[in-house]
């Protein structure tokens, strides 16, 4: 089990490094075809709605790696003045209820989803189907149940990690 969660927060990470990286080279080409070669712009129309599916799919794949790395908003402040077994509690409360809520929200994503591919709906510029923009929201959000699961079942300890203030992360 902690090889195959070893592999999906290495693939995560590759995933959004990758589209991060890509998503700035391209966006930066844009903006000096743009500003040097003017007349060649609307050649490159087609790198704002990729900037938009990459957009889209960073956000969603890293719902689940944030919550891990102990980076979604927390109420640590409040917790910690529980005495011990009501703030274990409290955290199996609030991670069943964020599986719960998770894993409802990936269905509805995966119902409009579904909904997008039936209707035959395609991007205007790409030319692509508009899954490639609906997509990332059932996937993010059903790695998102994932890592509330394995909080609740104590696979893993999102609260144990010590977050620098000082990195402003």
């Amino acid at each position: 089990m902690n090889a195959a969660l070893a592999f999906v927060r290495r693939l995560e990470g590759f995933l959004l490094a990758v589209l991060m990286l890509a998503m700035s080279f391209i966006y930066t080409l844009n903006v000096l075809v743009r500003d040097l070669a003017p007349q060649f712009a609307s050649r490159f129309a087609w790198i704002d709605e990729v900037c938009l599916f990459g957009l889209a799919w960073m956000v969603f794949l890293g719902l689940g790696l944030t919550l891990e790395r102990g980076r979604h908003i927390s109420m640590t402040a409040l917790l910690g003045r529980f005495a011990p077994g009501l703030r274990r509690g409290a955290m199996l409360v609030i991670d069943l209820v964020g599986l719960a809520f998770s894993l409802y929200i990936a269905q509805v994503c995966w119902t409009v989803t579904v909904l997008v591919l039936n209707s035959g709906q395609v991007s205007p510029t790409l030319n692509i189907s508009m899954v490639w923009l609906y997509g990332p929201m059932p996937a993010g959000f059903a790695l998102l149940g994932l890592r509330y699961a394995l909080e609740a079942f104590g696979v893993t300890d999102r609260h144990a990690i010590e977050i620098d203030p000082m990195l402003r992360l």
